[in-house]
């Protein structure tokens, strides 16, 4: 049997696979219903994905697009999939300037103007939340994730830290409020970021 390896070329840090200003996630919704099936599809259906690209397969569901866009899309996937008496988790990787990216399957928009949020700003339930960001291809990482930690703590979001985790607490507004600044700030600083984000609503796990 012939095996097919991969190859990312001469791909090094601070080298950006993709000359677009392409700004990406991968997500995966996890209702403990049920009707898990009716929410994770209804929940992704809502959301209107005119200004991004997007796929959803077997996995998970991806969008790719600019920042600003991307980001509001995958806050409102997860507005939509809240059911108050619903224990529900999204696991989240969002990144940008990975150098085995590629301009291929990626729509970016002329402007900034928000198609989703107009829908869901007044929403409003608590989340939990951990959070870990991974600075890529720089020595000085750690300065960058304090920077990132810090401003939780300043918003009053920051519940502690625990092990390859930062502990969040917060309504959903304010937590995806920070988790688009967070991108901002590594976009404008990083040439390569990776941020890993959960969420959980009506947990059942005892404080």
């Amino acid at each position: 049997m012939d095996k097919h390896y991969v190859s990312y070329g001469s791909c090094c840090a601070g080298s950006c696979g993709a000359s677009k200003d392409i700004t990406g996630c991968r997500f995966s919704l996890s209702p403990m219903s049920d009707d898990f099936i009716d929410i994770i599809l209804s929940s992704i259906s809502k959301v209107d994905t005119s200004k991004i690209w997007s796929k959803t397969d077997r996995l998970s569901t991806i969008y790719r697009g600019k920042r600003c866009h991307v980001i509001d899309a995958l806050k409102a996937c997860f507005v939509y999939s809240y059911r108050k008496d619903v224990h529900s988790t999204m696991e989240i990787t969002l990144s940008k300037g990975c150098p085995g990216d590629t301009d291929a399957e990626s729509h970016l928009a002329d402007d900034d103007i928000l198609l989703n949020e107009s829908n869901i700003a007044d929403i409003h339930f608590p989340v939990d939340s951990k959070i870990a960001l991974y600075p890529m291809g720089i020595s000085n990482y750690m300065q960058y994730i304090a920077d990132v930690v810090n401003k939780a703590i300043d918003l009053g979001i920051y519940d502690c830290s625990s092990h390859y985790a930062t502990i969040l607490k917060g309504d959903v507004q304010d937590l995806f409020s920070y988790f688009s600044w967070v991108a901002k700030y590594c976009e404008e600083r990083l040439s390569h970021y990776v941020f890993e984000i959960t969420l959980a609503v009506n947990s059942p796990t005892a404080e």
